[in-house]
């Protein structure tokens, strides 16, 4: 598994996924204690973080279906959001891995009877999944599609 020391590796490593998928993208950065959305405590004009670096926040846009979202924190995890469905706590490593999965088919939604709902399943690299739960009212098309 690779490994992204840094917000800009990560930024490259999908921006790589993107031209092997042939897929849009469209990056956003947020640089600076005073930018950063989980740094809410830095005080006015502050824009780096006590021990001397800038904390770098990046939004990745992925064109295409599904509709993929990703936002990389400078705390080494990411939120990818898949057609509407947030999967927060995803370790930096692992939004690559997380995007194959997506684009190759290997993702797939899991529903259940009672209480009626779904999951989505996204399996990762050394026999892990990640899983997050969606109520019936958020199925799109896509993620229709991909009921098991």
């Amino acid at each position: 598994m690779d490994q992204f020391p840094t917000t800009e590796s990560a930024v490259t490593a999908l921006r790589t996924l993107a031209a092997e998928y042939g897929r849009e993208i469209e990056v956003s950065h947020d640089i600076g204690a005073d930018r950063t959305s989980r740094r809410s405590a830095a005080g006015v004009g502050i824009t780096m973080d006590p021990n001397g670096s800038l904390p770098h926040e990046a939004y990745v846009d992925l064109g295409g279906s599904p509709q993929v979202s990703v936002r990389l924190f400078p705390e080494d995890d990411a939120l990818i959001t898949v057609e509407g469905v947030e999967c927060p706590d995803v370790p930096r490593d692992d939004v690559p891995a997380f995007l194959r999965s997506l684009y190759d088919g290997l993702a797939h939604v899991k529903a259940r009877r009672f209480p009626p709902g779904y999951f989505l399943i996204v399996p990762l690299p050394g026999d892990r999944t990640h899983r997050e739960f969606m109520p019936m009212i958020t199925l799109t098309p896509w993620l229709s599609s991909r009921v098991r």
